[in-house]
């Protein structure tokens, strides 16, 4: 394997989205120092990541790129939200992207999730629609400047990885603005 290859593998894309991101959300307070652990959230990625994928791709091709990213940031959020208030009752729906996306519909998403999902202030709804588009831009930016060619299969592990670290990041958002504060022991 070649230095190229070997800089472009699944684990390191999460690392360089991962460390982007997570230095950004630190520096505005929107993070703890500690990730969080949260396997019931994490073990829905598979399959909130597949059924998210058609309509990611769809608008990252589209010249939407940000918006594809920045929804499943919101989506992470609005999971977070949910297994906080309800969990016994959304852990069973079957597929939560499905159910979140048709509430209104893909392009709105975003609003129904700040608005309806996480009940946010118009002080609070500006300063996490601030930070989805921030990291959203910086994650797409990155891909940008790792010169993937498009199609390839590097370039779609990129865009799964970015999605990912979107996802978690999410779910760390909306847990420490819950008050779920992760401190080391």
């Amino acid at each position: 394997m070649n230095d190229k290859n070997k800089a472009n593998t699944p684990l390191n894309f999460e690392k360089i989205f991962h460390d982007d991101l997570y230095q950004y959300l630190l520096s505005r307070n929107m993070v703890d120092e500690r990730q969080p652990e949260a396997p019931d959230l994490e073990d829905l990625w598979q399959s909130i990541g597949e059924s998210y994928m058609t309509d990611g791709v769809r608008e990252y091709n589209t010249g939407y790129p940000s918006v594809s990213l920045g929804w499943m940031m919101f989506i992470g959020m609005a999971v977070a939200k949910y297994w906080d208030v309800e969990w016994e009752i959304y852990s069973k729906v079957p597929d939560l992207y499905v159910y979140l996306r048709d509430r209104v519909d893909f392009d709105h998403m975003d609003d129904y999730i700040l608005d309806k999902v996480l009940c946010l202030s118009a002080d609070d709804r500006a300063k996490v629609n601030d930070a989805v588009a921030e990291s959203a831009s910086r994650t797409y930016n990155r891909i940008c400047h790792m010169h993937l060619e498009e199609g390839t299969a590097d370039a779609f592990r990129a865009f799964v990885a970015a999605l990912h670290q979107m996802y978690l990041m999410g779910i760390a958002v909306e847990l420490k603005t819950l008050g779920y504060h992760m401190t080391k022991l």
